[in-house]
């Protein structure tokens, strides 16, 4: 699975559902690297194989790209269960 197709899928769900960035930037925000500031591109990204151990788990493969479908119930299920 490459990585960037990730970031695109995610990029694209936002710029079709505008509504789900807050939670799109959210769960970027939890699953991203810890010292993200340290290295290049410096910005808060998950890390590539932690992103392909999950896709594994979900998907018994890491060279699916998630339905756009399932990244939406996820975004929407973590933004019901992490609001107070």
């Amino acid at each position: 699975m490459r990585y960037g197709s990730i970031i695109r899928g995610f990029a694209g769900l936002a710029f079709r559902h505008p509504g789900l960035i807050p939670a799109l930037a959210a769960a970027a925000w939890r699953f991203r690297r810890r010292d993200w500031y340290r290295r290049a591109p410096f910005l808060p990204l998950p890390p590539a194989e932690y992103v392909e151990w999950r896709l594994h788990t979900a998907y018994g493969t890491d060279e699916t790209l998630p339905p756009a479908g399932d990244l939406r119930r996820y975004l929407h299920w973590s933004r019901r269960i992490l609001t107070p």
